[in-house]
């Protein structure tokens, strides 16, 4: 298993679409001939229904101070059933999905919770931002060696606030849901991407696409953890790329262990623990298939991740027209 390589300094922004149609097509994402807007809720706290939970990425050494949020078979269950129920529902409105072709362009509006105005008290420069923007382009076209998917990225706003109440950003908070239901902007099909001193050992969580929307919505990630950043092993951008994974409703790829349905996509092989670092030809379960520690959806450190599936760029796209598409 390869590392990927580092693109930043020798690609744009820019999504092609033409490179889906090897990839995509009708029957693989699950497009509904008849589609039309349906609400989508983030997933707020850990307190609230299994189905509103947020998922998390560690980095190397931080489980032992704040184990991540991963879901239950129950929970997985309650998840998959009401993704079957959106899809129905759209289908019966009978109006026109996201084909499989068409690159969808997510507005990103970035908010910037400092401390103060000092680079320590979370005042990043906008050119990190810009790159930030960069990697996800390239992350999710498949620039970085892993499937195409149908998303690119627009940076339509960056948002600083000051607010000492709200920095550091802790999971599950008071603090937290005060800041979202302050600076939420958009619709459903708006990525709000908080940047921020976090819960220590964490780098980041997001919520999962819903079929009501609230001001929860969003993905919250460590200021240092982008392009550039000093957040050593986790500073070229990919906590941004996993969290707007589950954003668009991917599980971790180690989700049920090496038993049951996973992370519910048949092109990652099973996987019985998080991989931290890169631990080339780690292989925890029977079944076919190293782990999959290159994968976008694993905890390794960023140099080692580099691609989704075509199986997940088919979730992801099936979820945008149960959820989020307009």
């Amino acid at each position: 298993m390869g590392r990927r390589p580092l693109l930043l300094t020798r690609r744009t922004a820019g999504v092609a679409s033409t490179t889906l149609a090897l990839l995509l097509s009708t029957a693989a994402v699950g497009v509904l001939p008849a589609a039309s807007a349906v609400s989508a809720a983030p997933a707020g706290n850990c307190v609230e229904s299994a189905d509103a939970r947020v998922d998390a990425r560690v980095k190397a050494g931080g489980a032992a101070k704040h184990e991540p949020n991963e879901l239950t078979a129950t929970q997985i269950k309650e998840r998959e059933a009401d993704l079957a129920a959106a899809l129905r529902e759209r289908a019966n409105r009978r109006t026109g999905a996201v084909a499989p072709l068409v690159t969808v362009t997510i507005p990103v509006v970035v908010h910037v919770i400092q401390e103060n105005s000092t680079r320590a008290g979370g005042n990043i420069p906008d050119s990190m931002i810009s790159n930030q923007i960069t990697v996800l382009n390239q992350a999710y076209s498949g620039a970085t060696g892993g499937a195409a998917t149908a998303f690119a990225f627009q940076l339509t706003k960056i948002n600083r606030v000051v607010n000492p109440s709200w920095y550091p950003i802790l999971d599950g908070s008071s603090a937290e849901r005060s800041m979202k239901s302050a600076l939420r902007e958009g619709g459903k099909n708006t990525l709000n991407l908080y940047l921020g001193d976090v819960t220590p050992g964490l780098l980041g969580w997001a919520t999962f696409p819903q079929r009501r929307l609230n001001s929860a919505d969003g993905v919250v990630v460590l200021n240092e953890s982008l392009p550039g950043g000093n957040e050593t092993n986790y500073n070229q951008g990919d906590t941004a790329t996993h969290e707007v994974g589950h954003w668009l409703n991917l599980y971790h790829t180690f989700q049920g262990g090496c038993s049951g349905s996973g992370d519910g996509v048949g092109d990652t092989p099973a996987e019985a623990t998080p991989a931290y670092e890169c631990p080339t030809g780690r292989d925890t379960c029977s079944a076919a298939g190293l782990d999959p520690i290159t994968n976008f959806m694993d905890y390794t450190y960023d140099s080692c991740m580099y691609q989704f599936t075509p199986g997940q760029a088919s979730r992801m796209l099936t979820a945008w027209n149960a959820y989020r598409a307009a």
